[in-house]
């Protein structure tokens, strides 16, 4: 199972060029059965991303474009009469697939957006006073633009808070970019195919999930999120379910770094990944001193008693 997700992870950084940590991060929340959210400017490599984790997955995958007009039943399907059969049919729409693309979320409307929620946090639709489960496994990897640009709604604290990652890609170097040119990497996302079958994907699931955590490292993390809470420094602190978040996701890296136990070093790579989204600060000129997330991890010693 770890050189079919190796492998994945090389597929993938052959046609996003020089993103090999983003792409491991974006693997390590599929792997934690967590939602995505990529937040960053336009063509900067979002679509490809998850076009690709499908592919390499083998996941039935679905891109749902969000804009100001879309309704609820544009994603999640409606029920038509049948003249014929004398009763109504549902129709399902495209977020009844594994992997869902929810390209630039925050440019539709609030009630767009939280039709979401149901389907984020519990694997099912309410249509029509019918709930209908959701395919297994289901993710929804929801892309945003920075909210300064025009046209986009902010999203609200809950529905940030079902996304268990978000993570951003960043200008390519310019090696990366050079290479990107010259190797003409559209065709090439085309080629991928997948690397391990879905069932082999909810394996590696089910053992990153076994990956074991010493008492001490569990402490860690209750002491981090903590210190949000009891901090002044922080006008949103981490919930119990960032706590879950963190634990289940540095599971998932160390897996993916070939390992069946945790180390500090495991929460401090996926920390600003799970946290970052969830916190706010106290001061509104935070943003001059550095990352909330950064900030909790000084603050924090992994081996204090």
């Amino acid at each position: 199972m770890q050189i079919q997700l190796n492998q994945a992870i090389e597929k993938t950084c052959q046609v996003l060029i020089g993103k090999q940590q983003q792409v491991k991060l974006a693997l390590t929340c599929l792997l934690a059965n967590g939602h995505l959210l990529i937040e960053d400017l336009p063509g900067m490599g979002k679509t490809t991303l998850s076009h690709t984790l499908a592919k390499v997955l083998g996941l039935q995958y679905s891109r749902i474009q969000f804009t100001s007009d879309l309704l609820p039943a544009d994603m999640l399907g409606i029920s038509i009469f049948d003249n014929k059969e004398q009763n109504f049919r549902f129709h399902p729409g495209p977020i009844f697939n594994q992997l869902v693309l929810a390209d630039e979320i925050n440019r539709a409307s609030p009630k767009t957006q939280s039709a979401l929620l149901e389907a984020m946090e519990e694997g099912q639709v309410s249509l029509d006073g019918e709930t209908r489960a959701l395919p297994s496994p289901f993710f929804v990897i929801g892309t945003q633009n920075p909210s300064h640009q025009s046209g986009t709604y902010p999203l609200p604290e809950s529905q940030l808070d079902r996304f268990l990652m978000r993570i951003q890609l960043g200008y390519p170097d310019v090696e990366a970019e050079k290479l990107m040119l010259k190797n003409q990497i559209s065709s090439l996302e085309h080629q991928i195919q997948p690397i391990m079958s879905v069932e082999q994907f909810q394996q590696a699931q089910t053992l990153a999930q076994q990956v074991h955590s010493s008492e001490p490292l569990v402490d860690y993390i209750l002491r981090l999120v903590t210190f949000s809470r009891e901090s002044q420094q922080f006008a949103n602190p981490l919930s119990p379910r960032a706590t879950k978040a963190i634990l289940a996701a540095a599971k998932a890296w160390a897996y993916l770094s070939n390992r069946d136990y945790l180390i500090p070093e495991d929460i401090q790579a996926i920390l600003p990944a799970v946290a970052e989204h969830r916190l706010r600060s106290a001061s509104s000129d935070f943003s001059l001193t550095g990352s909330l997330s950064q900030l909790l991890l000084e603050s924090i010693d992994p081996i204090a008693a």
